[in-house]
């Protein structure tokens, strides 16, 4: 699943408003990464999922690219996909060029699917979203989805360990079982000081099982009396009709 060191397959690059997290509404760079493995029906980017989609590119074009596409005031740059971690050392040398030679934020949007990959990333990251796949979701086979979640609460405690910006993010649809959610959130807090987060986001799903407020409430609720920087944040770039 890795490209080669040097070369990149990237699916887009291009400047817009950060629609999802806790830094929503923030003029971005998003450098999206083709390929990924993983079946999250929700899955909005499907022209970014096959490993053999998009641009094949040395990372020197990748670098050009970015530097002749960077606009003024952008806030961070992120690196999306597909699943980055696919091609971690891409992100490594290009993260590092946008800190390097431009002085700003990097961010990674992953599924935290391999711990040992995100480890070799995280020095060259600022921002860590840590999402959990909620099993309703369909991300992966049912006999894998242990090690998925080991892995992203590996990749949790590595974030935290490493002093970085670190949010949670759940995708709640009307399928999610509020039981489970409940299960996964006491984990969470088992495992972190709530001190060491910045945030907990719940994103519904948007177009396809979309829950109702009511239910909305219920995951809420669950999430509220131990942390209360909790908030319900729907893709803004979707509701005002940007990418």
């Amino acid at each position: 699943m890795q490209k080669v060191t040097n070369r990149i397959q990237l699916s887009e690059i291009f400047t817009s408003i950060e629609g999802e997290g806790i830094f929503f509404g923030t003029k971005t760079m998003f450098v999206r990464m083709a390929g990924c493995h993983l079946k999250c029906y929700w899955c909005d980017t499907g022209y970014a999922l096959p490993l053999d989609s998009g641009t094949d590119y040395t990372i020197d074009e990748a670098k050009r690219l970015i530097k002749e596409n960077l606009q003024p005031c952008t806030y961070k740059v992120n690196f999306t996909g597909g699943e980055p971690l696919i091609q971690y050392e891409a992100v490594i040398e290009l993260a590092k060029f946008v800190k390097e030679e431009h002085g700003l934020r990097t961010y990674l949007e992953s599924a935290c699917f391999d711990s040992n990959r995100y480890v070799k990333v995280l020095p060259f990251i600022d921002i860590c979203k840590i999402e959990f796949k909620m099993s309703d979701s369909q991300v992966i086979d049912v006999r894998y989805y242990d090690s998925l979640l080991r892995n992203e609460f590996e990749c949790l405690e590595a974030a935290i360990m490493n002093h970085k910006i670190t949010y949670i993010k759940i995708v709640i649809s009307n399928l999610t079982n509020l039981y489970e959610f409940k299960g996964l959130v006491q984990n969470i807090f088992n495992h972190v000081k709530i001190a060491n987060i910045t945030g907990f986001i719940i994103q519904p799903s948007y177009g396809i099982n979309e829950p109702t407020v009511e239910k909305l409430f219920e995951f809420y609720d669950t999430v509220y009396p131990i942390y209360r920087d909790v908030r319900i944040i729907p893709q803004l770039h979707k509701l005002i009709g940007v990418r």
